[in-house]
């Protein structure tokens, strides 16, 4: 393991295209709303920020169409830190995009995957180098399956481990379930996963996000929780991708697992106090602040 942690991404690059309101639409209605805004976004990109921003050494596989966002995202992800070499720019395909509504302290999300769906097993394969020299291989559900099952194989092979956040939920298979050392669902999903004849041995594999009520996992075959945080909310997107992140810096770290899901969860937990996916996302040393001031107000 470097001395550095180093977490290779294959996902998803959007543009996120933002509106505030202080209604949510029902069906057919409209409404009116107060500001837009547009900021970087796709899970895969928002992971990828997460774990630069808790010290890791990132490298991402992905793709963009040849316009205007797409030149943004990639400006931005280098801007971060993130080594982009696997990202590929298509000239026929329009980079991908998240429309948003924000209301009510919630969301709602549309996503038009555009050049994300160009992310191939054959174009993974080019940049496999990424993948096999990586400490832990974090994936998320934005890009084609057939890419997401290459790509477990790939690390698989190599022996690297890989975190799979189960989002947005489709069905997985089996080969895929059984390789992976974690699962990242949040509550909805994993009520999805129950039906699955491998639910058991998925369940001892997952960390379950739970909005402000924490996390729960399985250490060494023990159930544990983690509380969540009482903080000013102003925006929940990227809440999810924040911790995915985080917790893929920490174990490719090398923290133990309980130490990992803290740091993740605490990271989420300061992300949705800023408006925008990424914006909230807090470095490593934000994280450890919260924290020290938290326990010392206990």
């Amino acid at each position: 393991m470097s001395a550095k942690p180093n977490v290779c991404i294959v996902g998803s690059i959007n543009m996120d295209l933002t509106v505030t309101t202080g209604k949510m639409p029902m069906q057919g209605e409209t409404v009116l709303g107060d500001e837009f805004f547009t900021n970087p976004g796709g899970k895969g990109a928002n992971q990828a920020v997460a774990a630069a921003r808790m010290g890791a050494d990132v490298s991402f596989i992905g793709a963009v169409g040849n316009d205007p966002f797409g030149k943004t995202l990639l400006d931005n992800l280098s801007s971060e830190g993130i080594r982009t070499e696997g990202i590929e720019m298509i000239p026929e395909s329009a980079t991908g995009t998240a429309t948003i509504i924000l209301s009510e302290n919630d969301n709602r999300i549309i996503v038009a995957p555009g050049s994300n769906n160009d992310v191939t097993p054959g174009a993974v394969a080019k940049h496999r180098d990424l993948i096999k020299n990586s400490d832990i291989v974090l994936l998320q559900l934005e890009v084609p399956m057939e890419t997401i099952v290459s790509t477990v194989k790939t690390a698989h092979a190599a022996g690297v481990p890989v975190i799979l956040n189960p989002a947005p939920f489709q069905p997985l298979p089996e080969d895929i379930l059984e390789t992976v050392a974690y699962l990242t669902p949040n509550e909805i999903e994993l009520a999805s996963l129950q039906n699955d004849p491998l639910f058991a041995s998925i369940k001892q594999k997952s960390i379950v996000t739970r909005g402000d009520q924490g996390v729960s996992f399985v250490d060494n075959g023990t159930e544990r929780e983690v509380g969540g945080y009482r903080v000013q909310v102003q925006d929940t997107t990227g809440a999810g991708d924040t911790f995915n992140g985080a917790l893929a810096a920490e174990i490719a770290r090398g923290a133990t697992l309980e130490d990992a899901v803290n740091m993740a969860n605490a990271a989420a937990a300061l992300s949705v106090e800023k408006i925008g996916a990424q914006g909230g996302m807090p470095t490593k040393q934000e994280v450890k602040t919260f924290l020290q001031e938290r326990n010392n107000s206990e």
